[in-house]
């Protein structure tokens, strides 16, 4: 007895070559008996073909002649007529009928019908918005999304912006580092030196906590109308734009001309406005002076700085205001910077050191004795109390 064979329950096993054949994924060839109902299906097909053949026209001359509609699909009639339709990409496809089944009329004409309403949907589908919405015509060329300002893709909008910084920085420590002929030199041979820089510099302010030039706008809007202030290193002439409409004077110098607000002039060599050094050992003030207020407002550059100041002097009437804003890092000791002007003739009135970012400072221009040219050498040599200002390299 066979292994689990229960008497009288038996199951008869299948012999091992039919149930390989019904086991077996391989697809068979047809035999002739699929052969024959193949053909039996053609003959059905042609024998439906001329049925809606005769029906179709039967109908056309009870309505009489009509306009001819264009079809993507062809169907003839006749003894060996096969309805074809046009797909996309994939040739011509066959319509058969399953072997032994029928074909009615309107399914023929329905498929017909359906092929062509589906190219049309698809169409329909590709011209309207993922939404649904309205029509919209597709562009051929689809460009990068713009900055409408400047036409440059916000890619190329942040890598100018990288180089005009890294710009900006170079020209900075350049002019920090150099005597001020060497930046006047510069400025003339390429114009857009100037421009490039105070670009720069406008960038920078919007990171600040705080303006200092918008600080002096502010403080002298209270000022006397008519009051004269010369702004030495006035870059694009911020104070006096936001002055003049307080009727205040505002005389701006720089190394270029804007034409309209800007003197051209090199502040650490000569400043074009009246004014005198004493011309002997007595304490003066000198004379001609027309200027009731400077402004430095981080403009010490140059390693000649210290010039500057001299220059302010002497354009100063008696008893006039020098304001200085610097940057609170440059500074080595700040007495010793209060020191220097000091010394150059003006006496320290305030200083305001809480932001901390920079350090205003407020003198007030007093008589001095004049000085030869060694001891003014001297003098001029302490700019070093003012550090350049430098960068981390990136």
């Amino acid at each position: 007895m066979a292994l689990f064979e229960v008497p009288g329950w038996s199951v008869p096993t299948a012999p091992v070559s039919k149930l390989a054949q019904s086991t077996s994924k391989k697809r068979k060839r047809p035999v002739a008996q699929d052969a024959d109902k193949m053909q039996s299906v053609e003959v059905n097909l042609d024998k439906l073909m001329q049925k809606l053949a005769s029906v179709g026209k039967h109908q056309e001359d009870k309505q009489g002649p009509k306009k001819k509609k264009k079809n993507h699909g062809k169907t003839t009639g006749g003894p060996d007529a096969k309805v074809e339709h046009a797909t996309s990409n994939k040739g011509k496809e066959k319509v058969s009928s399953s072997p032994g089944g029928s074909i009615k009329g309107s399914a023929v004409k329905q498929t017909v019908k359906g092929e062509s309403g589906l190219r049309k949907k698809i169409k329909q589908k590709k011209s309207l918005k993922p939404d649904g919405g309205k029509f919209e015509q597709q562009p051929q060329n689809v460009s990068p999304t713009t900055d409408e300002v400047s036409g440059l893709t916000s890619l190329q909008k942040g890598m100018k912006e990288s180089l005009d910084g890294a710009r900006f920085r170079w020209i900075n420590e350049l002019l920090y580092k150099s005597d001020s002929s060497e930046a006047v030199r510069m400025m003339k041979e390429d114009p857009a030196v100037f421009h490039d820089y105070h670009s720069g510099f406008r960038h920078q302010v919007q990171s600040w906590p705080s303006n200092p030039v918008s600080h002096y706008i502010s403080q002298l809007s209270s000022y006397p109308q008519n009051t004269i202030i010369a702004d030495l290193g006035c870059g694009d002439a911020t104070l006096a734009r936001g002055l003049h409409p307080k009727k205040l004077k505002v005389l701006s110098f720089d190394l270029i001309s804007d034409g309209a607000y800007i003197v051209a002039a090199d502040i650490c060599s000569h400043v074009p406005l009246p004014g005198s050094e004493p011309s002997s050992s007595l304490m003066s003030e000198g004379e001609a002076q027309v200027v009731d207020v400077v402004v430095c407002a981080l403009s010490l550059m140059g390693t000649n700085w210290p010039v500057c100041i001299r220059e302010a002097w002497r354009v100063l009437k008696p008893g006039g205001e020098l304001k200085i804003a610097e940057v609170a890092s440059r500074f080595t000791d700040v007495d010793e910077f209060a020191s220097l002007i000091s010394s150059i003739g003006f006496k320290m009135k305030a200083k305001d050191d809480h932001n901390s970012h920079f350090t205003l400072f407020e003198f007030k221009k007093v008589a001095r004795t004049s000085r030869t040219d060694k001891e003014w050498s001297k003098v001029m040599s302490n700019g070093g109390v003012l550090k350049p200002c430098e960068y981390k390299r990136r």
